[in-house]
């Protein structure tokens, strides 16, 4: 198999040597190409990529010159189509082993219209999960347990060959990638990008498989959100921290609700509806906090809304002032009073598509404080597989 690996990396150097060693002692009969982006680091990468390129003729790097961060989101995207050669790419973490045998699983089932999985190997740093094997072989490259590794897999039994669901590292055709546009730039640079484009994947008909016969060791979240030059061992940094809250706000406007997925980590998709809030009695708190959840919003007041805007615009791409000016009569229109409205009804708004697709009933219904009106139940998230760089609220 010819399969490009891609590695977008950022002040994380002696992660990215560990992954690279392991590719190379592990690759087995397959060509490998390892494409790294290095994003404007200052500890020695792009010196160390240049002598790679000199020394391996299957590793290829470029570099964001800054002084702005692109982040993986949009890195991951330049690689795949500016500098891997393979047809087959794999999205990989810098801090990940591979293991052997990994990529001869991939093989098994790699298709077009088909996503496979590696298992991930863990130390316990995060909640257990079916997806994965929580095992501690040390979170540093200079105490990583490699021979305990080793062991453990020779030794390990299980009777499941493959279950659903998609995670990294993920390999896939880069014509399934780009069939769809790529990675979302509204998630840059980086948070729930991966999520947005499996819901993608998905509803553009790839299917997904994670191999339980090939492994990575992963060291978990050592590019941003553990990365020790940027924060204290064990803890999210505050840029990872502002990003993420950015992100998940941007992913509720484009989808409607939360990232959502089974145990296994397939996607969990609910519809998406073109809805209107209607809010009478507002204030800044109760807009920052329904305004991402609607297509359009009706205040009144519109110092109101003009002091939102300037705090929230640079947030997002999608454009607020077209969200607050647009007049029309969307299809599902929901009235709220800001004097009545409690922490129930916020939960009732983050469930409300799943709430008007089970109801399946045109006509107006009154749920807690909320006055709801459905004059159309016309899904729409089909319309989000492709990337769509306009965001103009509609």
């Amino acid at each position: 198999m010819k399969i490009s690996l891609i590695q977008p990396s950022r002040n994380n150097l002696k992660y990215l040597k560990w992954s690279y060693d392991s590719i190379r002692k592990n690759q087995g009969d397959h060509e490998v190409e390892i494409c790294v982006a290095d994003d404007f680091s200052n500890d020695g990468t792009w010196e160390w990529c240049q002598e790679r390129m000199e020394n391996d003729s299957n590793f290829k790097a470029i570099r964001n010159e800054g002084p702005t961060r692109l982040g993986h989101t949009i890195l991951y995207d330049k690689l795949i189509n500016e500098v891997a050669t393979k047809d087959i790419c794999m999205i990989y973490h810098a801090d990940m082993y591979l293991c052997p045998g990994a990529l001869d699983a991939i093989e098994k089932h790699i298709k077009e219209k088909t996503i496979v999985s590696l298992t991930r190997i863990e130390p316990p740093l995060h909640p257990p999960g079916p997806e994965k094997i929580l095992q501690d072989f040390k979170t540093e490259p200079e105490e990583f347990d490699e021979q305990g590794l080793l062991d453990y897999i020779e030794s390990r039994e299980s009777s499941v060959e493959t279950t659903e669901g998609i995670f990294a590292p993920w390999a896939f055709y880069k014509s399934d990638f780009q069939e769809i546009g790529g990675h979302d730039p509204l998630y840059a640079p980086q948070s729930k990008e991966d999520s947005d484009i499996f819901n993608r994947f998905q509803l553009n008909g790839v299917k997904f498989i994670q191999t339980w016969e090939g492994f990575v060791y992963h060291m978990t979240c050592r590019g941003s959100r553990f990365n020790p030059t940027l924060t204290t061992p064990g803890t999210n940094s505050s840029e990872w921290d502002a990003q993420n809250l950015r992100s998940t706000r941007n992913f509720i406007r484009k989808w409607g609700h939360f990232c959502k997925h089974d145990a296994l980590m397939k996607p969990v998709i609910p519809p998406k509806y073109n809805i209107e809030i209607r809010l009478d009695n507002p204030n800044l708190n109760l807009v920052e906090a329904l305004e991402p959840w609607c297509t359009s919003m009706y205040v009144e007041n519109e110092d109101l809304v003009k002091e939102y805007i300037k705090k929230e615009q640079s947030n997002t791409k999608f454009d607020l002032n077209e969200k607050f000016r647009n007049l029309l009569t969307y299809p599902i229109v929901v009235r709220i009073d800001g004097n009545r409205f409690t922490q129930q009804d916020f939960q009732t708004i983050q469930q409300l598509t799943e709430i008007i697709k089970d109801s399946g009933s045109i006509g107006k219904f009154i749920l807690g404080n909320l006055e709801i009106t459905i004059n159309e139940m016309n899904e729409i998230q089909n319309e989000l597989i492709f990337i769509d760089t306009q965001y103009n609220g509609n």
